[in-house]
């Protein structure tokens, strides 16, 4: 996967296949958008490229209110390799700034997707809003589309077990604890990726830290979690804690049914699968009875 910083360095693309999205999460409905985008860039002998930005733009336009407490699903450095995996060409990440924020519909199709990518299709999620105000929308997408020589195309909402997908719904899924909930509407497992730190723990167990790095990185409600931990080619199970103490810190306890210390100063990926236990707190004398018996359920599971 190729990445740009701007659009200024993407230029020469061949037959860009385009979408545009923050892409939080990269959700069974981004991946839709995806597939999608590979499928045309195949038909059109061309390249599927995403538009994202950073900072999220509620940060920058609302720091006050909508965007103070903003957490989000992935850090960037989860989303470029989730996106990787999805198979992406080209990833462009735009640096989102007040002054951008004004840019009209049309300019951004005349300057950006027209003027610079040349994109050959444009294809853009359910009710997606684009340009100053959010004035864009697909009926004004598909209205500009002979003035800049593209193809433009519209992807239904994706559902899952009836429900709409939205980054919004999995953020609160994490939020409240609800992993297989929120690893169904992403389609894949809830991740922390980070490098990771030796921690010796008063509760008798032997524990990895992985420090958070991104501030607005959204971590899953207080408990003990069932994990995988990847690091290299060694691959284990483990048992994950959020607690009450450590939540403000953003950190995440990582005890490694393995050999832990294969792990300790490599970056480690955590693969939540499911709580095994609610409210834990590392100060409280009972955690080592619930870490105890939260260990001898995960390892009885089938994962």
């Amino acid at each position: 996967m190729n990445i740009f910083s701007g659009f200024e360095q993407a230029r020469g693309i061949r037959n860009p296949v385009v979408t545009t999205g923050s892409f939080d999460g990269v959700h069974i409905g981004h991946k839709t958008i995806l597939n999608r985008l590979k499928m045309l860039a195949e038909k059109y002998d061309g390249e599927s490229v995403l538009i994202t930005f950073h900072p999220h733009p509620r940060k920058v336009l609302y720091p006050e209110t909508a965007g103070k407490n903003l957490k989000l699903i992935n850090s960037q450095e989860e989303k470029l390799e989730l996106l990787r995996k999805a198979g992406l060409d080209n990833l462009i990440i735009v640096e989102f700034t007040r002054e951008f924020s004004r840019t009209t519909s049309e300019e951004f199709v005349r300057d950006y997707l027209y003027g610079i990518l040349q994109a050959k299709v444009v294809v853009v999620g359910f009710n997606h809003h684009f340009g100053f105000n959010k004035e864009g929308d697909y009926k004004h997408l598909w209205e500009l589309r002979e003035k800049y020589n593209f193809e433009a195309e519209e992807i239904p909402e994706q559902e899952v077990q009836h429900e709409t997908v939205s980054s919004t719904k999995i953020r609160k899924a994490i939020s409240e604890g609800y992993i297989q909930r929120a690893n169904a509407y992403l389609d894949h497992y809830y991740m922390v990726m980070g490098v990771s730190e030796r921690l010796t723990s008063s509760v008798d167990f032997s524990f990895v830290k992985i420090p958070m790095t991104e501030e607005c990185k959204l971590l899953p409600a207080t408990g003990i979690y069932a994990v995988s931990v990847i690091s290299d080619d060694v691959n284990s199970k483990g048992m994950a804690v959020i607690s009450e103490s450590l939540e403000k810190k953003q950190e995440v306890l990582v005890h490694i049914f393995e050999d832990e210390n294969v792990f300790p100063g490599k970056t480690t990926t955590i693969l939540f699968h499911k709580m095994i236990h609610g409210s834990v707190s590392l100060g409280d004398p009972k955690t080592a009875e619930r870490l105890l018996h939260a260990r001898e359920e995960i390892s009885d599971l089938i994962y």
